[in-house]
């Protein structure tokens, strides 16, 4: 298996130096955080809606019902699908991530979390949209790289002042129940090619 890997990784690290000197480091990893869930998750999904669908259906306002049994379709819907994998770079002029280019100029800091056994690299854009991106970081030594990397071009937020919506979203997946099971916990393989020594 790490032989397999090993000889990805160097012809992925071939392949793109020959195709764009530009890169400095690049790495494949899902779109999005994700972890299989079990029949349990699926069961808490569907007791909320009921239990939110009742209090909306006793105090009589039943077009809301529409919109919880929508979300309880996308919830469920992201639940069993796993994400795509995609090329995420960092270049000299900014950071790409599947074909969209943000560059230094519009970018303002950086921050890590973790999400599902996962670090999500956040890149806040400058204000006032103050766009966030959020990058996949398989595995550790990926997230050692790009920490090097960004800190030369942005800021650092050890500790990010986040938004109502973001603290908003944490508190809610705070609230899914942990699914234990083994194979939700092993992170799919990535592929990374490291910054190239410079003379």
């Amino acid at each position: 298996m790490s032989t397999s890997l090993d000889f990805l990784l160097k012809t992925s690290k071939n392949n793109t130096m020959n195709k764009n000197p530009q890169v400095i480091f690049y790495w494949i990893a899902p779109l999005r955080p994700y972890k299989k869930k079990s029949s349990i998750i699926i069961r808490f999904y569907l007791a909320l809606s009921l239990i939110l669908s009742a209090i909306v259906f006793l105090f009589g306002d039943k077009v809301i019902l529409l919109p919880i049994w929508a979300l309880l379709f996308i919830f469920y819907v992201l639940t069993i699908t796993p994400p795509p994998n995609i090329e995420n770079k960092i270049t000299k002029f900014g950071v790409e991530s599947d074909g969209i280019i943000w560059r230094w100029e519009s970018l303002s800091h950086f921050y890590f979390e973790k999400r599902f056994g996962f670090h999500i690299l956040t890149i806040v854009s400058q204000p006032p949209i103050s766009y966030h991106l959020y990058l996949v970081v398989p595995n550790e030594e990926i997230k050692k790289h790009l920490f090097q990397i960004l800190s030369e071009h942005l800021a650092y937020q050890e500790k990010p002042n986040k938004t109502i919506t973001e603290k908003l979203a944490h508190w809610l997946l705070n609230l899914f129940p942990e699914d234990n099971s083994e194979s939700s916990n092993n992170p799919p393989s990535a592929v990374a090619k490291p910054k190239p020594a410079t003379p």
